[in-house]
């Protein structure tokens, strides 16, 4: 939370730390701090899934809502820094919570396999009755499609080219004919307008649960920098079509809209934050457990500072922030949630 890049980093901040510091998470006076091996060696040899379930257990009773539902954005991220020589980089599978920004779990994709058997074993521990699950094109299965519901909850599930039936049978309904909303953003530096449509699902469309399909058109323009060499805007249209087990009675479209928004945002609030604010893939802990307990514990950091100061604050400002008031970084790890 500190900001630490390295496992030196975090060694020398604790030794900067004040006998009343030390004493607020715990620590006696006069008690030997861990070296900087010591702490390498404690962290590669912790259990994932142990801590991830004390996590778990803690981050899921703080959970908020859009629009009255508990709504979890699932997706996945290499270590491409963890690669050690013939292994793979690990790759872990993430759960994170719209309304508020906390990573709610993650677990490891085996060897050999991909992310669709780890969804069910990372939504196992959090449970999903009521919740809605979004996820990307590869999830579109009709096993996993089952399994969320069969266990109350919903899904919001794209389907591409691993479900070219299906997309094409959604691509075929007379969109034409359906009213939409629209919405625009401006960040970035470019101005993307999102057009959302959606109907009840008819009979023939052949996917367990299916209530509702959406259609998104995504019209992206982005100013040229230099009018010279390049054109003064280039513009760019991608249209999705989404499915969705909840009926429009109890999911909108404008709701809708803003879980796929929200959804498509994980990139922004998960990943690049773990990339370029953690430094996650040049960290140099490479072996046994270590990777994935230092990404586990960078999950932690972004959902403590969401969670006591919001879903909106800077994670980067406060991290400096808290680099020079260790005392607000203890803070967070000692006093009552809200």
């Amino acid at each position: 939370m500190a900001g630490c890049r390295s496992l030196t980093a975090i060694w020398e901040h604790t030794t900067d730390l004040t006998g009343a510091d030390l004493r607020s998470p715990g620590l006696e006076e006069g008690q030997d701090l861990p070296s900087e091996s010591t702490i390498r060696r404690v962290l590669q040899d912790l259990d994932p899934a142990d801590l991830d379930t004390h996590l778990t257990t803690w981050l899921c009773t703080r959970t908020g809502t859009i629009n009255g539902r508990t709504v979890i954005a699932v997706d996945g991220k290499t270590m491409r820094g963890a690669r050690t020589g013939d292994a793979p980089a690990p790759h872990l599978l993430s759960a994170l919570d719209q309304a508020t920004g906390a990573v709610l779990t993650q677990r490891g994709v085996a060897d050999k396999s991909n992310e669709i058997p780890a969804l069910r074993r990372l939504l196992e521990s959090p449970g999903l009755s009521g919740t809605v699950v979004s996820a990307d094109a590869m999830h579109t299965q009709v096993d996993t499609a089952q399994w969320i519901t069969q266990r109350g909850g919903h899904y919001l599930l794209t389907p591409l080219d691993n479900q070219k039936t299906l997309r094409r049978t959604l691509k075929a309904l007379p969109w034409k004919d359906v009213p939409s909303i629209s919405s625009v953003d401006t960040s970035h530096g470019r101005r993307m307008r999102r057009t959302v449509k959606a109907i009840e699902a008819p009979r023939w469309v052949d996917f367990p649960g299916s209530a509702q399909v959406a259609q998104v058109r995504r019209t992206r323009t982005v100013k040229g920098r230099k009018a010279k060499t390049a054109k003064a805007s280039s513009r760019s249209v991608e249209v999705v079509y989404l499915i969705c087990s909840l009926p429009m009675t109890d999911a909108r479209p404008e709701t809708v809209a803003v879980w796929i928004r929200r959804h498509w945002g994980i990139e922004n609030r998960l990943h690049w934050v773990r990339d370029v604010v953690f430094d996650e893939n040049r960290h140099q802990l490479r072996t046994r457990n270590g990777p994935e307990i230092m990404a586990a514990l960078r999950n932690l950091a972004i959902s403590l500072i969401r969670l006591f100061l919001g879903p909106g604050v800077s994670i980067a400002s406060t991290t400096r922030s808290l680099s020079r008031r260790p005392k607000r970084a203890i803070r967070l790890l000692t006093q009552p949630t809200p």
